[in-house]
């Protein structure tokens, strides 16, 4: 029996984690959940699964919360998102908050050496080296469930590591795979958000639509499986049913097909290093027929050309650069900011971050490099103009 603590409960990935437990109640149990705003979903996870304890965003929605969920300790913030990674009831952690905020709680569950099943990439981009030497040295064994990087580690079982030639990430393309760059310019959130094989969250539906997901995916796979970047490449598969390949020195691919569904990713990370029965369906190759691959465009979708350069200057550049992201991202959300001016954010910050250009020693230096990806986004968002009929910027 395997007891979890879940960060990001209520998240698109945090609830098929529950939906994967429910369907093996002897195998895996709750312990503990951090949620977002969401408290009526919150409520109804912690009534069906029973956590001994609850975190959520802030004091007033854990108020409401002990009103609703008597015998259930519940804490709000990070001290109560820590307090989940950490629960002493807890051996395995599932990291699936998003962004940034992901990654102390995810560092404190590796000092104590919990296996941790990550799906959230932004740690690993902010502080990879840092998180990855901490997993070594307290032996936690750590795991990844993006659809991706679990292909990469299904497939790299195949070989010795000094038999890979190239990791090879798919993409889909997102909602702009086909679009004139002209038409990007005026590219509305609902058009963002409507990805064509995936249903995530409105940051990470984004992140796909600009490719930056692809971009930060890159960068956690070279922490993940000590790849160098010049090594990683990106493919646009549109079908989504290969999720990611690794060459051999001989010429050899191995890729790994499923159907599109973040349980099965999910599953194999719970379950390793055993398979557990998929209850979710198989893939019907003679259904699926034609798998079709395309070369990325990173003229067209700079993001990717920004995490390559992030991650080749290292430091703390990643971290810099994925703030400045996610800041940029809640603007286009907001309406605040174009589509087209979220890269150009991220590339202007980059330019002119201090702390980038600085090797990242310690967690509290890679937390300020994110700090300030985050001030100089702010600062060079706020002087774009509010919501407009396409949202044009004042300079």
């Amino acid at each position: 029996m395997k007891r979890l603590a879940i960060l990001g409960s209520t998240g698109s990935i945090g609830t098929s984690t529950l939906d994967v437990v429910a369907r093996f109640p002897d195998r895996f149990e709750v312990v503990a959940l951090a949620a977002g705003h969401n408290l009526e979903l919150a409520a109804a996870q912690a009534k069906r699964y029973r956590p001994r304890l609850l975190a959520t965003a802030d004091e007033e929605d854990a108020r409401w919360l002990r009103d609703e969920l008597p015998g259930i300790e519940v804490l709000a913030g990070e001290a109560g998102r820590v307090a989940v990674a950490t629960h002493p009831d807890a051996s395995t952690v599932v990291g699936a908050l998003v962004g940034a905020l992901g990654l102390v709680p995810t560092w404190r569950a590796l000092e104590l050496g919990k296996d941790v099943l990550l799906a959230n990439k932004e740690t690993l981009v902010v502080a990879g080296a840092l998180v990855m030497d901490l997993a070594r040295r307290t032996g936690a064994r750590l795991l990844p469930i993006d659809s991706e990087h679990s292909a990469l580690h299904q497939a790299l079982r195949s070989g010795a590591p000094e038999a890979v030639r190239r990791l090879i990430l798919t993409a889909s393309g997102g909602p702009f795979r086909t679009f004139p760059a002209a038409e990007l310019e005026h590219v509305t959130v609902e058009q963002a958000l409507a990805h064509p094989t995936w249903r995530m969250g409105a940051k990470i539906t984004v992140d796909s639509a600009t490719m930056m997901n692809k971009g930060l995916e890159i960068i956690e796979a070279h922490h993940l499986f000590g790849v160098e970047e010049a090594r990683i490449e990106v493919v646009v598969h549109p079908e989504s049913r290969v999720h990611s390949l690794v060459e051999f020195v001989d010429g050899t691919l191995i890729g790994q097909l499923s159907v599109n569904d973040m349980r099965l990713p999910i599953l194999y990370a719970l379950a390793y290093p055993e398979r557990l029965p998929s209850p979710i369906g198989v893939l019907d190759l003679v259904e699926v027929g034609t798998l079709s691959f395309e070369p990325a465009d990173e003229d067209r979708f700079p993001a990717l050309r920004l995490a390559r350069q992030a991650l080749r200057a290292g430091g703390g550049m990643p971290a810099v650069m994925n703030a400045a992201n996610e800041v940029a991202v809640q603007a286009f959300l907001a309406r605040a900011l174009r589509f087209v001016d979220i890269a150009r954010v991220v590339e202007e910050v980059m330019a002119g971050s201090a702390l980038g250009a600085r090797p990242l020693g310690t967690l509290a230096e890679a937390l300020a490099a994110d700090a300030e990806g985050r001030a100089l986004a702010g600062r060079m968002v706020a002087k774009w103009q509010p919501p407009s009929p396409g949202c044009r910027r004042t300079v």
